[in-house]
C-alpha cells in the first residue's frame, strides 16, 4: 500500500486539479448578458421615410436612443454611411427597409419604424417610395404649384417645405442664385411633395442642403 501523500504534496495536487469558480466571476454577464445587449446599430436605428429626387434615392433614419436624425444617400454622408439598397414593396410602408454600409464596412439592414409620437402631418395618399421604384409621388395642387413657382423667384425669403424655420442661410442663397429659376422650381416641387409624406423639418432640411448642393455643382 502506497504511503499517504504530505499535506505539502497534497496541496500541490490540488493546484493542479480544477478549483470551483466563484460565483463573482460571473456578475459581469448577469448583470449585463451578451444574448440582451445591443450588437449592431439596427437595434436603435429606424427608417423613418424613403424619397426620390433625380435619380437620387435618399433615406431618413431615426437613432430611437439619441432621437437624433440623418439622411443617406449612395453618397456617403458626413458619418461615412452609405445607402447601398432598398427593399420592400413600395405601396406597403411597413414593409420597407435599407441597407446602410457604415464606416468601416458593416453593412446593417434598418427596418421602416414608426418615430415616437410627436404632432406631424398626415402622409399624402400617393403612397410608394416618392418616386423610388414602382411608387409615384401624389401630383400636387394648383395652389402647390403656385407656391413652388413662387418660392423658386422669390428663393431668399424660403418656404414652408424647406426645413429653415425662417430664411433660408446665406450659404444656402448664394447656392440658390447661381441656378436657374426652373431648376429652384423643380427642388421646391420634390420638397412639397415631401412635406405632404409628413417628414418632419430636420428631415426635410438635411434632403433640401443635399438637393441645393448637387444643383449647384451641376447635377442635374
Amino acid at each position: 500500500m502506497p504511503p499517504a501523500p504530505s499535506p505539502a504534496a497534497a496541496a500541490n495536487d490540488a493546484e493542479g486539479m480544477p478549483q470551483p469558480l466563484k460565483q463573482e466571476l460571473f456578475e459581469g454577464l448577469l448583470t449585463n448578458p451578451p444574448f440582451t445587449r445591443s450588437l449592431g446599430l439596427s437595434d436603435t436605428l429606424i427608417l423613418t421615410g424613403v424619397a426620390r429626387f433625380d435619380n437620387e434615392v435618399y433615406a431618413t433614419l431615426l437613432d430611437t436612443k439619441t432621437m437624433e436624425s440623418q439622411v443617406v444617400s449612395q453618397k456617403p454622408n458626413r458619418e461615412g454611411w452609405q445607402l447601398i439598397g432598398i427593399g420592400g414593396d413600395p405601396a406597403l410602408m411597413h414593409t420597407w427597409s435599407a441597407k446602410i454600409q457604415i464606416k468601416g464596412g458593416e453593412v446593417a439592414v434598418i427596418r421602416y419604424g414608426k418615430p415616437p409620437p410627436k404632432p406631424k402631418r398626415p402622409i399624402g395618399g400617393g403612397g410608394g417610395f416618392g418616386g423610388g421604384p414602382g411608387g409615384s409621388q401624389a401630383p400636387l395642387s394648383p395652389s402647390e404649384q403656385a407656391e413652388a413657382k413662387q418660392a423658386a423667384v422669390n428663393f431668399r425669403e424660403g418656404f414652408s417645405s424647406d426645413g429653415y424655420p425662417r430664411q433660408p442661410p446665406p450659404e444656402t442663397v448664394e447656392k440658390l442664385s447661381r441656378m436657374s429659376v426652373e431648376q429652384r422650381e423643380a427642388i421646391n416641387r420634390e420638397m412639397i411633395g415631401i412635406r405632404n409624406r409628413g417628414m418632419s423639418m430636420e428631415e426635410r432640411r438635411r434632403i433640401y442642403e443635399d438637393m441645393v448642393n448637387r444643383t449647384s455643382r451641376g447635377g442635374r
